[in-house]
Order: C-alpha cells, then structure tokens, then sequence
C-alpha cells in the first residue's frame, strides 16, 4: 500500500472521529460545559482576592491564570470520549470491518489519534477566544498562542492514545468512561487551579508529582508571562513524553487485539 494511500486513509478516518464527535452532544458538551464552567466560577469567586495570596503571580486577574487548566482540562475529558467513541466501534463490529478491509492498520489508529488532536486544537482556541473576549491577553503574543496550540495537539496525541488504550484493552465503552474519575482527580491534585508556591504538605507533594502541573505550567506561562525557552521545553518535554508512552501502549494493544503479538 502506497504511503499516499495510506495518509488519505488518515484523514478520511480523523474526519469520521471528528464527525461522529460533533453529532453527538454526549461526546463533545462535557468537554466544553465543564473547563468553561470552572473557569467561570473560579474567575468570579477569586478575582478579587487572589492579588492577596502570597506566591500567585502577577495577573491582570484570575481569567489570564485560568485558561490554560481549561484547556487541559477540556483535552482529558475529550480524550475520554474519543476512547469511548472507539469503544463503541469495537462493540458495534465496525472495528472488525476496518481490519478485514484494505484499509491501512496504522491509518486506524491515526485517524482516531488526529480526530483527538483536532478536537483538542480546536477547544484550546475556543476557550482562549472566550478568555480573550472577556479581558483577558495572551502576552506571547502570536509565538505564544501557536505554541499553545502545539501543546494542546501534543498532549492530544496523549490522552487520545490512551484512550485508545483503554478501549482495545476493554472493549467497552462504559469501562472507558468509567476512568474520567481519574483524570478530573489528576486536574485537582495538579496545579491546574492554583499556582504550587500556594500549597504545602502531601498537597503539594502531589502537585509536584503530577505531570499534568508542568503541562499547565508551561501552557499558562506562555499566557501570563510570554516565551521563555525553561518552561516551555519543559511542557513539551512531559507531552511528548507522555504521548510517546501512549501511542506505544496503544499500538500494543493494537497488535494484541488482533493476534499479532
């Protein structure tokens, strides 16, 4: 099979997840409803106080520190759906019919990896346009908002994958949405929300743990502050570690699934 073939064979089935998605409000609302209704509820209860807590950092106000835990958090969930979404093909037989088609393997799982990664672009861009038309900037200016953006796709790539993972593994849709416990556990014990210099004891021991905190630290510094080379490399460091992990775990599963390994 052509590698021509085989990258139309991706697009054609990224375009299917992203369609399937945006048919469905179950599938794309949560991810959505929930970042923009965090956001909104934390701006309003802190804007008037989190000048005062030591170590937050120098903001216009709380919106600016905001978006980026939306937009990981609006990833994790969709992430979650995406898995689910797979799940359900699993179930319904239509991931049998890909695989005894000539469709290529590696398209199959590419095509549902960058349905995720243009779902998650596109909320990152959707929450940053919110923000924006409420006040708030993103100092890294044009660099910064592309770079965002490229972390969004990157860390995509890893939730999707795992997602993916889940749901090769399971085959079950419910099993897939059963985890979105986890990963709105991960955002809390994270500094998603506020700033690790504002936390201490085995809370802070965990933020200091969690890789979602260094992927929220680099997304909001490029927001708050502009392009600077240490947290930016660093951000990118964890999402393309994580995303490697996943794609691999997902191409195991993968080959499991059919016998091959």
């Amino acid at each position: 099979m052509s590698n021509r073939l085989a990258v139309r064979q991706t697009g054609a089935l990224a375009r299917r997840s992203v369609l399937d998605t945006l048919r469905l409000p179950q599938a794309w609302f949560p991810s959505i409803f929930f970042p923009l209704t965090l956001m909104a509820i934390f701006t309003g209860s802190f804007t008037e106080t989190f000048s005062r807590v030591p170590g937050f950092p120098d903001v216009p106000s709380f919106l600016d520190f905001a978006v980026a835990g939306a937009i990981v958090q609006g990833i994790l969930i969709g992430g979650t759906s995406a898995g689910a979404a797979f799940a359900t093909d699993i179930e319904g037989g239509f991931f049998d019919r890909l695989v005894a088609s000539p469709v290529s393997r590696a398209a199959i799982l590419l095509g549902r990896l960058g349905g995720s990664v243009a779902l998650g672009v596109g909320q990152a861009i959707l929450f940053i346009g919110i923000a924006v038309l409420f006040g708030a900037r993103v100092e890294g200016g044009v660099a910064g908002f592309v770079l965002v953006l490229l972390l969004a796709a990157v860390f995509a790539v890893a939730v999707g994958g795992l997602g993916v993972y889940l749901a090769l593994r399971t085959g079950s849709a419910e099993a897939v949405q059963g985890t979105f416990p986890l990963f709105f556990a991960l955002m809390f014990f994270s500094s998603a929300f506020f700033p690790r210099e504002t936390m201490d004891g085995w809370f802070r021991t965990l933020a200091d743990l969690n890789p979602i905190s260094y992927l929220v630290e680099g997304m909001r510094d490029l927001i708050i502050v502009g392009v600077e080379p240490r947290p930016t490399m660093i951000s990118f460091g964890v999402a393309i570690v994580l995303a490697v992990a996943a794609v691999g775990a997902s191409a195991l599963a993968f080959r499991r699934r059919l016998g091959d390994g």
